[in-house]
């Protein structure tokens, strides 16, 4: 059996398909496993040498002298750097600058003829002729080698923080409907503009065009006025899920209007003159025939709304509020990260627990994208 040759375009495109998933699978294994490292070793070394032993500089606070014993003419405190977390010693020493000044097993000379060893295992022992005193112990720096150690005590961490599971609803309650409105919206229009005729259709599709190329923090601080005047009207408070989701609808609409639009006008144009044939009104056709036959459009919108939504937190702080009852997901989390962003376990294990319902919104989705993307971009009415 004779197998074609690729053409170069071909190959082109199979390289290219290729690196955009190792530039997308790449970061998103590396989140996946430094969110399952001890906080430790991520600061130590790379998610990519998580299955080799890392090594690292630490440092260990003896206990004072209220916990020493006498061992025959010997004064004694004792116990483990490593405080029973595992791994191996491979230097020591009592100077920042030198953590692997000693050896293990070695024994050190400190002042007034104190003397400290220090065992592979982390096990020490402090030695004196005189008694200790003072309750501050003796400082002790030490370079350790850890096995890879996995753990999920991040995201326990994370989802036992209080106020978690509300701000999962909140971000559900917000999500769900901003989806779905704009959807409902824009397939009235797109099929209105697709296949009713009326004075000055064009100019309203470039306007929904040119829309598309505002910026959201330009006309965010407008859109609240005008939605708070009017809110102020009607007596309707300011900061409400409706706010939020007519401004979301507001931002999606023109890409959903576009996207629907290309898609409607490219459906056959027999089916729309048969069923005006038979006496169906364009409300009929819209129901029975266009939304049907639109499901891959409807679903490529859906996933980019609810992505869109789902990880927004500019909108949400601006329309719904920071308080405790109304803080969404991603603003729950910015909260247990901190203003400096220095918890990498903290942010890893956040990260994920963000996307999980994006992805399987998008695996469920994932295969009417292409379809409703491509279909109206190359037939139009």
């Amino acid at each position: 059996m004779q197998t074609r040759a690729l053409s170069p375009l071909n190959i082109a495109v199979h390289l290219s398909v290729l690196l955009l998933v190792i530039l997308w699978t790449l970061p998103t294994l590396g989140l996946l496993i430094t969110s399952l490292r001890d906080k430790n070793q991520i600061v130590a070394s790379g998610w990519w040498t998580a299955l080799a032993s890392s090594s690292q500089n630490s440092m260990y606070r003896a206990p004072g002298a209220e916990v020493q014993k006498q061992d025959g003419n010997l004064y004694v405190i004792a116990g483990n750097i490593l405080d029973g977390k595992g791994g191996k010693v491979t230097g020591f020493g009592t100077n920042s600058l030198k953590p692997e000044e000693f050896k293990p097993g070695a024994v050190a000379d400190l002042k007034d003829g104190e003397k400290l060893t220090v065992a592979d295992n982390g096990d020490f022992r402090l030695t004196s002729d005189k008694s200790f005193e003072g309750s501050r112990g003796q400082r002790i720096f030490f370079t350790d080698t850890t096995p890879p150690r996995f753990t999920l005590d991040n995201y326990r961490t994370v989802l036992s923080a209080e106020g978690i599971g509300k701000s999962f609803i909140n971000s559900l309650t917000v999500s769900i409907p901003a989806t779905i409105i704009p959807i409902l919206v824009a397939a009235f229009a797109a099929y209105a503009l697709a296949w009713m005729p009326f004075p000055g259709r064009s100019l309203l599709l470039a306007v929904i065009v040119g829309l598309l190329v505002v910026p959201l923090q330009m006309s965010l601080i407008p859109l609240l006025r005008m939605y708070n005047d009017i809110g102020l009207f009607f007596g309707v408070p300011s900061k409400t899920y409706l706010g939020i989701w007519l401004a979301h609808m507001g931002f999606g609409l023109p890409l959903a209007i576009y996207l629907l639009r290309n898609y409607i006008a490219g459906l056959p144009r027999e089916i729309m003159e048969s069923a005006r044939v038979d006496g169906a009104s364009d409300f009929e056709i819209f129901i029975k025939i266009v939304l049907p036959l639109s499901y891959p459009a409807l679903a490529s919108f859906s996933i980019f709304q609810f992505l869109w939504t789902w990880n927004d937190l500019l909108v949400a702080m601006v329309f719904l509020g920071t308080g405790n009852d109304e803080l969404v997901l991603t603003g729950r989390l910015v909260n247990l990260l901190g203003s400096r962003g220095g918890n990498w376990e903290i942010l890893t294990a956040s990260a994920f627990i963000t996307i999980i319902v994006p992805v399987l919104v998008f695996f469920v989705l994932q295969r009417y994208l292409v379809r409703g993307l491509l279909a109206g971009s190359v037939k139009g009415g």
